[in-house]
């Protein structure tokens, strides 16, 4: 949510800005703006809408300098525009700041510092940091306003700190001054900021492929902490102003894992990147069963898994999803209860989470502001939390005891695909070695179950050999404005995220349902103008999914069945069909048609299937 950019070195910054931030688009936006310090004074560029008319007006009007802040912002305060787009200034446009998350309390930050007689030009919560370090530095600079060159740094350092002592909420800021030439100064709570470290140059960014074609060293900061960044080197501190020592990270991905690979766009790159997703999430942890691969994998001793009393899910959206479906099997092999629920409830209704309890907090980013919160709250309650993250080094997995990586790769589209297979995979291997562990399934059904994930990512692969189908039927359903999907067991789930994709990327009204629950309720919106999906493949349940299919033709609803190869297809206007799959991995199989149809409706429709209107990839504020 948002992009941060920052550069400090010998080059000239604004198209290193533009690069980043380009790399940044997928985390969603609607304006960006930079900020650029040359010869002791700072220029502002902004524009709403896409980097393009950013691009365009750095055309009309450039800029040059060597210190610079970039920025793209999803807004949350105040509608998308130039005035509210970042970068902020002060009231003598000498000092500016760029911020992700929200400033809860900035409100009352306001009403103070227009009393002092602040001017105020947006709608933002973030121009209020802006005025209130300038406040700061006036306080610190003293009545005569000296300012020795040798104290500009420390001064402005000083002056960050104490207005953040006063700000509440989720932040990640950066600042540049004018009287600090080659000086950024950043600090973050709750909202991801990482330090890139260069030869003879250093950069900022929300994400790591903001300078990942220039440095694959990187330094994440931790909540509470500022960063004090220049071309020489970074130092670090607490918000108390004590310095802490920070070791950076190695980021192992090439440049390549962002391009488009040939395709259209990113999301179908990423679907089509799924069976390698699965393979490389599964690689080294299926076997032995009995020999610490969880301890090796991610700290996690079996006595832990054996005394488990009971499992929470936390999650959102896609990722709660994967937790749904992982509820299923964990109680099904492992035999212990999982309650799985939206992480932003969780945090809020007062769980009764114990010691001995368990918490998986699944997340793409790591950086989920809820996820987050959930996971530190049930911590605080003695619970061991687990994370299933595809990001190395993120707030997530440092807020852990455990952590179980996807090895997913980026993913870019903001609608996740092969994220959510990694998740799947991640889980389904958690859930075969917890019921190891806990005596719940023999030696015999333990090869089994390996034996199926094993075969995965081949039965992923042929399902996306349904894509040119899926496009066939889309063309006939892509105008439609409502849309129901349902299934039964494992499969409801994957209804519910299969209509999560076509909401978010073609904006079509969708819901997904409990099949059985048809006849409570649902079954009064249907008629010829409602399409039914019905994820209908081989299960226990498929005589009772093949009633509800019925009951939606009764009353005129056109069907479009997801059916397993070689089976009796149900009666249906359209059919994808995939291949035979255990009903254990039916899930990770079974939603493949369900992306690419999503996809193909929403190409057709025209609308930005990687940048979904008021959508983001890492929602790091609530």
């Amino acid at each position: 949510m948002c992009g941060i950019v920052g550069y400090s070195g010998p080059r000239q910054a604004v198209p290193l800005l533009l690069e980043g931030l380009k790399r940044l688009e997928y985390r969603g936006y609607d304006s960006a703006g930079v900020a650029v310090l040359d010869k002791g004074r700072i220029e502002r560029r902004r524009a709403s809408g896409k980097l393009a008319n950013l691009e365009a007006l750095l055309q009309e009007s450039p800029i040059r300098g060597t210190t610079a802040l970039g920025h793209t912002r999803w807004a949350t305060h105040g509608k998308p525009s130039e005035e509210n787009a970042h970068p902020h200034a002060d009231c003598g446009k000498s000092l500016v700041v760029i911020h992700n998350g929200i400033i809860e309390n900035y409100l009352e930050i306001k009403e103070k510092l227009a009393a002092a007689g602040h001017v105020f030009e947006s709608e933002t919560d973030t121009e209020t940091a802006a005025h209130l370090i300038e406040e700061k530095l006036k306080t610190l600079r003293g009545p005569n306003g000296a300012l020795p060159p040798h104290l500009t740094e420390p001064l402005l350092f000083e002056a960050v700190r104490q207005a953040l002592a006063e700000v509440r909420g989720a932040y990640a800021l950066a600042v540049l001054w004018d009287k600090a030439p080659g000086v950024l100064i950043a600090a973050k709570t709750s909202s991801p900021l990482i330090i890139g470290l260069g030869k003879g140059e250093n950069f900022l960014g929300s994400d790591v492929p903001a300078f990942l074609e220039h440095t694959r060293e990187a330094v994440f900061l931790e909540d509470g902490e500022m960063a004090v960044l220049k071309s020489g080197g970074c130092t670090y501190f607490n918000l108390a102003g004590k310095r802490v020592s920070k070791s950076p990270v190695h980021i192992p991905w090439d440049r390549r894992t962002a391009e488009k690979g040939g395709f259209r766009h990113f999301m179908m790159k990423e679907i089509h990147e799924q069976p390698e997703a699965c393979e490389d999430t599964l690689r080294g942890r299926l076997l032995p069963l009995h020999d610490g691969v969880l301890e090796r994998e991610c700290g996690m001793k079996a006595q832990v898994l054996k005394d488990l009393r009971r499992i929470h899910v936390v999650a959102c959206g896609t990722a709660l999803n994967a937790g749904l479906i992982a509820k299923y099997w964990i109680e099904d092999l492992a035999g212990v209860s999982v309650l799985a629920e939206p992480a932003s409830e969780f945090r809020y209704r007062g769980a009764v989470v114990e010691p001995g309890d368990l918490v998986l907090a699944i997340s793409q980013s790591g950086e989920t502001a809820d996820t987050l919160a959930a996971a530190k709250l049930a911590r605080e309650k003695g619970a061991k939390i687990l994370s299933v993250c595809n990001s190395v080094g993120s707030a997530l997995t440092r807020a852990s005891d455990f952590n179980l990586y996807t090895h997913c790769g980026p993913e870019f589209g903001v609608a996740s695909t092969k994220a959510f297979l990694g998740q799947l995979s991640a889980l389904a291997a958690f859930a075969v070695h917890c019921a190891a562990a806990r005596g719940t399934i023999d030696a015999f059904r333990g090869r089994e179950l390996i034996d199926e994930l094993v075969k995965l990512p081949a039965l992923v692969r042929r399902a996306l050999k349904t894509d040119a189908r899926a496009l066939e039927i889309a063309k006939r359903y892509y105008k439609k404005e409502h849309f129901l999907f349902i299934g039964r067991g494992l499969n409801y789930p994957v209804a519910m995220e299969a209509a999560l994709k076509l909401k978010e990327i073609s904006y079509i009204h969708a819901e997904g349902y409990a099949a059985g629950e048809l006849k409570h309720g649902p079954i009064a919106l249907l008629d010829r103008d409602m399409p039914v999906v019905a994820v209908a493949t081989r299960a226990k349940t498929a005589e009772k999914m093949l009633s509800n299919i019925e009951e939606a033709r009764a009353r005129g609803a056109q069907i479009i069945a997801v059916a397993t190869e070689g089976d009796a297809a149900p009666r249906a206007a359209e059919t994808l069909l995939v291949p035979a799959a255990p009903e254990f991995l039916a899930p990770a199989v079974n939603i493949v048609p369900l992306q690419l149809l999503a996809y193909h409706i929403a190409d057709l429709r025209g609308c930005d299937v990687d940048q979904p209107r008021n959508l983001a990839k890492s929602v790091t504020v609530e």
